[in-house]
Parts: structure tokens; C-alpha cells; sequence
């Protein structure tokens, strides 16, 4: 017994006299690196566009049917009232049938009763319900036969097809996309601002636009600030009124708003260059005191080679342009 007290006390103290040694880690390498360039003049005052169509509609039925022939495809010009998609009706023209026998049989009776009402031989009411149920009858059948316009799906006005979304044979149900057409008259940018950007805009107004090489000027027809809760920008539509030759629908362009470059309350811009992705995040290295700091960015629209940013960075913040291999926390020497 007490050679075995011996033995366990002598385990016990050699293994709470073992040490681990714990290496500190290695500090990270001073890096030099560069910083990015303030967003020039040409940059200021200019927001990011898409040119559309301002007359479009997307088609569809509110009927559960299946296609029984889709007759155009993308690109393809159509007058107003042409036939575009038609859908199977066999059991709406069952109904159909059905609803015109009613209404005959219906109108049958309340000639009878009109014509035994004149000879005494029916009451009042007994001529009162033959002509309530000739409403009713006309009702169902007209009820049918809207119906069946809907498996008729036509153009609303002439323009041309841009996106056909369903085949022959597919089964479509009530408000299901079928087409997407844009008529060929006037065009117009939507984009989004900021509160700041829409301080200087009213509708009416005339703004400067470029796109795909091209010039021109457009006029403001509609202007929401703060509509978006997450990001505080509003939409804004401008309809082209001067260089309209030429342009297409989906092409990418901007507009010119009438705010210097700098200006308060204007959201910052960084170059497409200095961001830092990882999985869906976004941000930026800014130097601070000799040291790199990651910070995590709210992304809105490109401004050309630039992208705004609308929240995680304030006007003067020093950001570190093609940060590649930079770690947060490394010791930094900007170069000059």
C-alpha cells in the first residue's frame, strides 16, 4: 500500500512539473503600400442610369391554363392588338355552351310569362322572377365569355417583344409573366439618389446624360427621395428630350446633378480596385497611424470606375488602394 502511495505521488509531481511552451506569434511584416486618389471633378455630380422604354408592360392572364402556342419571340415587332399567346379554352368553351343554353332558355321564359302576364294569365311576381333569372342567365354568359379573352393574350399597344418567358405546352397560372413588350416611342433613365444628390433636382428639370459614347439631356418626370428604408436612395426617372438618335433600351448611362465635387452630405466613392471581397461582404484597408484597419462598407451604384459607397466611410478616410496579402492590424509605410 505505501509502495503504491510512493509510486502515484511520484507520477503526480512529474506531471504537474511539465511545462508547455506557448509561441508568441511572429509580428507581421511592415508593408508599403499606396493610397487611393480623390474621386476627380469629372467623377462628381454623375448618377448611374438604365435606359428603358417609357412605354412597357409585362403581359400575363389571370386564368390557370396551359400555352397552346406562344406566336412570337424576342426582338420581334407587333402592331397593337396582335395576337401574342394563345391559351387552351377547351373548358371554357364547355362553359360557354352551357351559358348560351341557359340564356336562350332564360329569355324563352320571360317571353312566356310576358306574353301570359298580357293575357292576366301570370301574376306580377311570377313575371318579376322570369326576368330575374334572364339577368342572371346574361351575367354568367358574359361572366364566360370575359374569360375567354384572357386566353386571347394580345398586345396593348404596337412596340416590340423583349422577353418571351413561357413555350408551347407550359402551364401558366393567374398572373404568371408571359411577355415582357416595349413600345418604340420615347425613351427614359431611371436610376437612384441619394437625399443629398436630390436636394438640387425638381421635376421639370433638365439634366446632362451620356451613354455609350453618346450625349444629350433629359428631363426629370419623376423624383421619390428615401424610398428605400435600407439604403435612403429614391428612384429617379428623366425622359430624353435631345440626343435620342441612336440609343437603345437597356443600355447603361448617367446623369448629371447639379452638385460639386466634395459637397456636403455627397456619399463618398471608392475605386473598384481597393475593395476587399469575402463571401458577401465588402470592404476596405484605410490607414490609420502607421496601421491597416479592415473596414466593412455598405456598397451602392458604380460611378464609372468607381463605386459609391453609402455606409462605413466618411469624407477624408484614407483607403489603401489593391490591398492584396494586407492583414488588419499589419503595420504599414505609405509610399510618396
Amino acid at each position: 500500500m505505501n509502495r503504491f502511495l510512493l509510486v502515484s505521488s511520484l507520477t503526480l509531481t512529474l506531471a504537474c512539473g511539465r511545462r508547455e511552451t506557448v509561441q508568441a506569434p511572429a509580428p507581421l511584416p511592415r508593408a508599403t503600400v499606396r493610397l487611393c486618389p480623390q474621386a476627380p471633378a469629372a467623377e462628381a455630380g454623375w448618377v448611374a442610369a438604365t435606359l428603358a422604354a417609357t412605354q412597357r408592360a409585362t403581359l400575363a392572364t389571370r386564368l390557370a391554363a396551359t400555352v397552346k402556342r406562344v406566336l412570337v419571340t424576342e426582338g420581334q415587332p407587333v402592331a397593337a392588338g396582335a395576337l401574342l399567346v394563345s391559351l387552351a379554352d377547351d373548358d371554357l368553351q364547355g362553359g360557354l355552351k352551357a351559358a348560351e343554353t341557359a340564356e336562350a332558355a332564360a329569355a324563352a321564359q320571360a317571353r312566356r310569362m310576358e306574353n301570359l302576364a298580357a293575357q292576366d294569365a301570370a301574376t306580377p311576381a311570377e313575371l318579376d322572377l322570369a326576368h330575374t333569372q334572364l339577368a342572371q342567365a346574361q351575367a354568367a354568359l358574359a361572366a364566360v365569355r370575359s374569360n375567354l379573352g384572357y386566353t386571347q393574350i394580345r398586345a396593348p399597344f404596337a412596340g416590340v417583344v423583349q422577353t418571351r418567358r413561357v413555350n408551347d405546352g407550359d402551364l401558366v397560372t393567374p398572373g404568371m409573366p408571359l411577355l415582357d413588350l416595349e413600345g418604340q416611342g420615347a425613351l427614359e433613365f431611371i436610376g437612384s439618389v441619394s437625399q443629398a444628390e436630390a436636394r438640387g433636382l425638381k421635376l421639370g428639370q433638365t439634366l446632362p446624360f451620356e451613354t455609350e459614347g453618346r450625349t444629350g439631356s433629359a428631363r426629370i418626370t419623376g423624383l421619390a427621395t428615401g424610398g428605400d428604408p435600407v439604403s435612403q436612395r429614391g428612384s429617379l426617372r428623366a425622359q430624353v428630350v435631345k440626343g435620342a438618335a441612336g440609343l437603345r433600351s437597356g443600355a447603361f448611362g448617367r446623369l448629371q446633378v447639379p452638385q460639386a465635387s466634395g459637397s456636403a452630405g455627397q456619399d463618398p466613392t471608392v475605386p473598384a480596385s481597393a475593395l476587399v471581397r469575402r463571401g458577401e461582404l465588402s470592404g476596405v484597408f484605410l490607414a490609420r497611424n502607421g496601421i491597416a484597419e479592415l473596414r466593412w462598407l455598405s456598397l451602392g451604384a458604380a460611378q464609372g470606375e468607381r463605386i459609391c459607397v453609402r455606409a462605413g466611410l466618411a469624407q477624408g478616410d484614407q483607403v489603401i488602394d489593391n490591398p492584396a496579402g494586407l492583414q488588419d492590424g499589419q503595420p504599414i509605410e505609405v509610399a510618396r
